[in-house]
């Protein structure tokens, strides 16, 4: 039996890990050089670096989450494909959940390429390259998609896209809204 209210909770913050991804992204995408960064809690300063020191180990996570919703959904990477996700036993899915007309329904990859306002190619691409980046990129130590300036456009491109499917093919159909925001951020000044 799922728990749901936990269950909730856990996609709640997987949507969260998502938008910080976006935002970290967002953040470093013009910077030629990390500036320095001082981080204080509760008024004392606690972490001195640079930049990377946080936004680094926020798009590690962002992505496993970002991997972890498209599962939820049904969807998994096939043969360098976005394909449909198979289950196993103790696995949860969107397919756990039900409104008045019934258990809401993996989505399709024709039905989340759809979605996406460009190129249906490159929405591919976004999606796949997050299943690969987490399978490859941060379970081995190899070179992977985010080095790359189309594989950081990419993971943008899915960092804002998971979020659309999750909205439209859970929230929306359970009647519930996106889930609030835990953090605020702010446009850094040039």
């Amino acid at each position: 039996m799922i728990d749901d209210q936990r269950m909730m909770h856990l996609l709640a913050h997987r949507m969260q890990s998502v938008a910080m991804l976006n935002w970290a992204l967002e953040l470093t995408s013009n910077l030629r050089e990390e500036p320095p960064i001082a981080v204080y809690i509760d008024g004392k300063l606690m972490i001195e670096g640079n930049l990377n020191a946080i936004t680094n180990p926020i798009m590690e996570v962002g992505l496993v989450h970002c991997r972890a919703l498209l599962e939820f959904l049904g969807l998994c990477e096939s043969k360098g494909s976005l394909g449909q996700k198979e289950r196993r036993k103790t696995d949860v899915g969107v397919e756990h959940f039900r409104n008045a007309a019934g258990p809401l329904k993996k989505v399709e990859p024709e039905i989340a390429l759809s979605r996406y306002e460009g190129d249906r190619a490159e929405a591919e691409k976004a999606l796949v390259a997050v299943l690969h980046v987490t399978n490859k990129g941060l379970a081995h130590n190899t070179m992977d998609l985010i080095e790359s300036p189309e594989g950081a456009k990419l993971v943008e491109i899915a960092s804002r896209g998971v979020p659309a499917l999750m909205v439209s093919y859970f929230y929306t159909p359970l009647g519930l809204p996106k889930p609030d925001s835990w953090i605020t951020t702010r446009r850094r000044e040039a």
